[in-house]
C-alpha cells in the first residue's frame, strides 16, 4: 500500500491534480487526500474546494453525482472519477425524463432537489440543497409563500416537511444505506447503552429519526462526536464516517446503528457498495490514463450551476 500511495502522490504532482474524498470512502483514500493537500468533506464542499484550488485536475473519490457537482462548479477543469460505475441509488431513483414530466405537471411549485442527483436533474431544478442546508432553504421559501416540489429522497423530504410545515410534494426516492436502519433494533440497542448519544442522518426512515439525539448532515454528526460530552455514540449513517470521527475524537466509543430487525439482511451493513468501489488502485489508474472523466453538456452545466449558485449565495 505504501508503494501505490507514493505512486499516486507522484502522479498528482505530475498532473497538477488534487484528490478530494468523501467521508464514506476508505480510510486510506481519506488519509491520502489530506496528506496531498486535498480535502475530505461532503459533496458540495468537495466541489467548492476543487473550484477554489489551483489544480488543473480534480480527482473525486466518491460517486458520480459528486464528480458531476465538481465539474459543474469547475467546467474548465478536468474531473476524474476513480470508478465510472460508482453511482448512487438516489441518483438512479430520479431519472431526468420522468422527473422532468413530474415537474411539468406541477408548474406552480418551486423545484428543490437534493445534491444527490444528476447534473440534468440539477439543471431542471430551481434550487439545489444539501442535508445541512435543506431546512433553512425550505423555511426561506415557505416564508415567501412558495409551494415546493422536492426530490429525490423521501425520508429527507418528509423530515424537512415535518420540521418546517412547508407545502411539499415529495418524490419517492431513497438511499439504500440509510433505508436499512431499523428502529426496533435501534431502540433495543439504546437500552443496552442508555448513556449513548444517537446520531442519525436525515436520509433515514422517520421511525429512526424519532430516536435520535442529533439529526444532521455528515459534518453535523462528526462535529457532534467532537463537541458533545457523551463518551459513546450510536451512529446511523454510512460507517465510512467512523474514520473521521475517530480522528476528531479518538477517546470516544462509536457503535454502528443496527440494520438488523424486521426485514434485515445483516446485523449492521451500513456501507455503500458504490463508495466501496473507490480504491487506491483505480485512483492511480485514473491519474495515469485519464479514464473516467466527467463530461457534461455545457448548457446543462450552466443551468445546474445557476441552481447550485442560489444555495451558495444563500448560505454565504
Amino acid at each position: 500500500m505504501q508503494s501505490i500511495t507514493e505512486q499516486i502522490k507522484i502522479a498528482l504532482t505530475a498532473n497538477n491534480a488534487v484528490l478530494v474524498a468523501h467521508y464514506y470512502v476508505s480510510a486510506e483514500l481519506q488519509t491520502l487526500a489530506e496528506e496531498t493537500g486535498g480535502i475530505v468533506s461532503d459533496s458540495l464542499e468537495m466541489a467548492r474546494f476543487g473550484q477554489n484550488c489551483d489544480a488543473d485536475t480534480i480527482v473525486v473519490a466518491g460517486v458520480k453525482f459528486m464528480g458531476e457537482t465538481a465539474k459543474i462548479l469547475s467546467p474548465e477543469k478536468t474531473v476524474l472519477m476513480l470508478d465510472e460505475n460508482a453511482t448512487c441509488s438516489l441518483d438512479l431513483d430520479c431519472p431526468i425524463e420522468e422527473f422532468s414530466k413530474f415537474c411539468d405537471q406541477h408548474p406552480d411549485r418551486t423545484v428543490v432537489v437534493y445534491a444527490n442527483t444528476s447534473a440534468e436533474v440539477k439543471a431542471r431544478a430551481d434550487w439545489v440543497v444539501t442535508s445541512g442546508s435543506a431546512l433553512k432553504v425550505v423555511e426561506h421559501l415557505k416564508e415567501q409563500g412558495k409551494k415546493i416540489l422536492w426530490a429525490p429522497d423521501k425520508h429527507l423530504g418528509n423530515y424537512v416537511q415535518q420540521e418546517t410545515g412547508a407545502d411539499m410534494l415529495i418524490w419517492q426516492g431513497s438511499c439504500v444505506v440509510h433505508e436499512r436502519f431499523k428502529a426496533d433494533a435501534l431502540a433495543i440497542l439504546k437500552k443496552h447503552h442508555p448513556q449513548a448519544c444517537v446520531l442519525v442522518h436525515p436520509e433515514s426512515p422517520q421511525s429512526v429519526v424519532d430516536l435520535a439525539d442529533v439529526v444532521g448532515s455528515t459534518t453535523t454528526l462528526i462535529n457532534a462526536v467532537r463537541d458533545r460530552d457523551e463518551q459513546t455514540f450510536i451512529v446511523a449513517t454510512d460507517n465510512g464516517i467512523f474514520h473521521k470521527m475517530r480522528e476528531v475524537a479518538p477517546h470516544k466509543s462509536l457503535i454502528e446503528a443496527p440494520t438488523a430487525g424486521q426485514g434485515a439482511h445483516c446485523e449492521s451493513c451500513a456501507h455503500c457498495e458504490w463508495m466501496a468501489m473507490n480504491t487506491l488502485d483505480n485512483c492511480l489508474s485514473s491519474l495515469n490514463t485519464g479514464n473516467n472523466e466527467i463530461l457534461i453538456d455545457p448548457s446543462v452545466n450552466q443551468k445546474a450551476k445557476e441552481s447550485i449558485q442560489k444555495l451558495l449565495n444563500f448560505t454565504a
